[in-house]
């Protein structure tokens, strides 16, 4: 069936349901998993007002990010080895969640992709618009949603 799936994660409880039945789904048929949790860069642009960090200082943010990022994909690591699952923790840094969900599909040939959504509807939705909603849209791999 699959032999290889990606589960992308925020390390929010909501991404934890994805995780786990992203966990369950590759013990079931045998498949890695690969866990992705998308880090972003630091903004460049300053709003009004706001007072601009040094160069140094954004690496510092970054860099704790990444470091935040690396604990949640070792969790999701350690919970399917434990389930007899091998995982491979990815990080990756981009600003648009979606493209990079999709890239680290492509370049690590999954087969299926596991994301969770909240479900908006109407407005809520295209105010806050929905990351899952873009890699269902563009994705050529298939995209498994959980709520």
């Amino acid at each position: 069936m699959f032999q290889r799936i990606l589960v992308a994660t925020d390390g929010s409880k909501l991404s934890k349901k994805a995780v786990d039945s992203a966990i369950q789904l590759a013990a079931t048929c045998g498949a890695e998993l690969v866990a992705l949790k998308v880090v972003p860069r630091y903004p460049q642009s300053y709003f009004e007002g706001a007072v601009p960090l040094s160069a140094q200082d954004i690496t510092k943010v970054e860099e704790q990010w990444a470091a935040d990022g690396q604990e949640i994909v070792d969790a999701v690591k350690k919970t399917g080895e434990s389930k007899g699952v091998k995982v491979k923790s990815v990080l990756a840094k981009s600003d648009v969640v979606s493209d990079a969900v999709i890239a680290a599909a492509k370049r690590h040939k999954a087969d299926l992709i596991v994301m969770a959504s909240h479900g908006r509807r109407g407005v809520k939705r295209l105010l806050l618009g929905s990351e899952t909603q873009q890699v269902l849209t563009h994705s050529e791999i298939p995209v498994l949603v959980l709520r």
